[in-house]
């Protein structure tokens, strides 16, 4: 099953690219331009942050770069995978459950498309220096991880008496409440409106009957970066609380496929709920969606890990064997297609992974080369 030699020809590049989906999303959510150019800097700056920030080109790419692996069985995926898109949560029993936390691009794809881009972005990472393992080492890690999980029906992790391992890594002195509540407090005041139910939700979901919210706005994230975030800040017996409203749109393999232009927005479900709900995994309590919005607590050890975050001693190739076990757990809720799942990763011998992260890897770094040029050349002077 080796992949065709990529064909981009056929596609606009990059800077057009860019602009097309922007036209696209700027039609379902209202846009933050300063976040937005903020965007376009870090997509200059070196390729990882690239990745992660372009994951509609991405969905432009795969097909043409990997036709034969695009037409693997299909199931519900989270899209816009990469090794920075795990993180914490507490569950309704207050424990700490670690596994993959955003799900913006959550729809319909072949199961490979997430294996790829999570391995594709480990690739990238390294190259970037943030992990020190090398390729191969990697590649097999989430390769293995997910092949056990799918063997095995999966699991999600919770980090209590089991993963100590990854407790240590999860919660570590670089993710210190005290400096995560300084940047929330140092956060913008927010001065927009928000849609009646999600304003209402925003104070619903707190446990304070009638809280008060300091509205503010916040900056996170590469792929939504630009969308609206809308924080709600409160004091409960004596200490924060916050809750973030997001704004969603629909995945961008929608906008890669040409398929916006054929239906309205109305008609076009978003699937970030139903993935969550048939996955493999204990459900974060303080996570709601309604109205093409998501609400949820955000807390030191309630969000996602960056790498530069990891603690100096941690394990790397068991982080990354986690990784692809839990897009295992995530891929096991599409329960009608695992068996034809098994049955194609059971036929995948060989280079398949290597090759085709390589690959798209490769695709990556010339449309990074050709955005950081063009950057350049508009604001004349390198991105820092």
């Amino acid at each position: 099953m080796k992949q065709s030699q990529p064909e981009k020809s056929k596609l606009p590049n990059i800077v057009e690219a860019t602009a097309d989906f922007e036209r696209w999303v700027a039609k379902q959510v209202q846009i933050v331009p300063a976040d937005l150019s903020l965007k376009h800097r870090h997509m200059a700056e070196a390729v990882f942050p690239f990745l992660r920030a372009t994951f509609y080109r991405w969905a432009q790419l795969w097909p043409e770069v990997c036709p034969e692996l695009s037409r693997a069985p299909q199931v519900l995926t989270v899209g816009d995978l990469h090794v920075e898109n795990f993180g914490t949560w507490r569950d309704a029993e207050g424990r700490l459950v670690w596994g993959v936390n955003d799900f913006d691009e959550a729809w319909t794809a072949a199961y490979t498309a997430d294996l790829v881009r999570l391995t594709a972005s480990a690739y990238l990472a390294i190259e970037d220096q943030h992990l020190a393992v090398t390729r191969r080492e990697a590649r097999e890690a989430i390769e293995t991880g997910y092949r056990e999980a799918m063997a095995k029906g999966g699991g999600p992790y919770v980090l209590a008496e089991k993963h100590n391992w990854l407790r240590k890594v999860a919660v570590n002195t670089l993710r210190d409440p005290i400096r995560f509540w300084q940047k929330i407090e140092a956060c913008p005041d927010f001065r927009g409106q928000l849609p009646k139910p999600i304003r209402e939700l925003l104070h619903g979901c707190m446990p304070l009957k009638q809280p008060t919210l300091e509205m503010k706005t916040r900056i996170a994230g590469l792929g939504s970066l630009g969308h609206p975030r809308v924080l709600g800040l409160s004091q409960w017996h004596g200490a924060h609380i916050v809750r973030e409203a997001k704004q969603l749109t629909r995945s961008a393999w929608l906008w890669a496929r040409e398929e916006s232009g054929k239906q309205g927005a109305s008609s076009v479900s978003l699937q970030q709920e139903n993935l969550i709900n048939r996955a493999v995994r204990i459900p974060d309590p303080h996570m709601h969606f309604l109205d093409g919005w998501v609400v949820r607590r955000l807390a030191p050890d309630c969000c996602h890990i960056e790498l530069c975050s990891l603690p100096e001693e941690r394990d790397e190739e068991r982080l990354l064997y986690a990784m692809g076990w839990d897009t295992a757990n995530l891929h096991l809720g599409s329960a009608d297609k695992i068996a034809s799942v098994k049955k194609d990763l059971g036929e995948r011998k060989g280079r398949w992974l290597r090759d085709a992260a390589k690959t798209m890897s490769e695709a990556t770094k010339e449309d990074w080369e050709l955005w950081r040029r063009a950057w350049t050349k508009r604001h004349g002077k390198r991105p820092r």
